[in-house]
């Protein structure tokens, strides 16, 4: 089989010269094919810009995302009617700035489903995913998912 790559081209335009306080942590993002580019920027703690996005916020995103796609993907796979899928993930950095890392990415989806549909098998598919998650995999992070599976009210 071929390995699967992924391309990203990074842009930055500036002058650090005038020191650390200075200069501009924005910056483009692209990956090809894709025609999508983002604006990024440091943490706010880190002197960036909030109204940006930052790399650690990427990094939770891609949790919470790669979650997802995983999920759908097993419970398409099993005839499983979802029909909403939110989450509001967190992730938390080190104390220890010198060895700065994401030590915790929490995700919290509420998966809405068909009514009847069995939740036990929601959740079970829910671990399943989290097993199989291509970025889970690749973090040194501790992932942790806490699931909730409702269903939609009367209209």
């Amino acid at each position: 089989m071929e390995r699967l790559t992924h391309q990203a081209r990074l842009e930055w335009d500036g002058s650090t010269g005038e020191g650390y306080r200075v200069y501009s942590r924005a910056h483009s993002a692209s990956a090809p094919p894709a025609e999508a580019a983002l604006r990024l920027s440091a943490d706010p703690h880190f002197r960036g810009d909030a109204a940006l996005l930052n790399p650690e916020q990427l990094v939770v995103l891609a949790a919470s995302s790669c979650q997802l796609l995983s999920f759908l993907s097993l419970a398409a796979r099993r005839h499983l009617d979802v029909v909403r899928y939110t989450d509001d993930a967190t992730g938390h950095l080190s104390e220890d700035l010198r060895r700065a890392r994401i030590e915790l990415i929490e995700l919290a989806p509420v998966i809405e489903v068909a009514p009847g549909t069995d939740e036990a098998l929601v959740l079970a598919l829910v671990e399943q995913a989290h097993q199989e998650c291509y970025i889970a995999n690749s973090l040194t992070s501790t992932v942790t998912i806490s699931a909730t599976v409702s269903r939609p009210g009367p209209a």
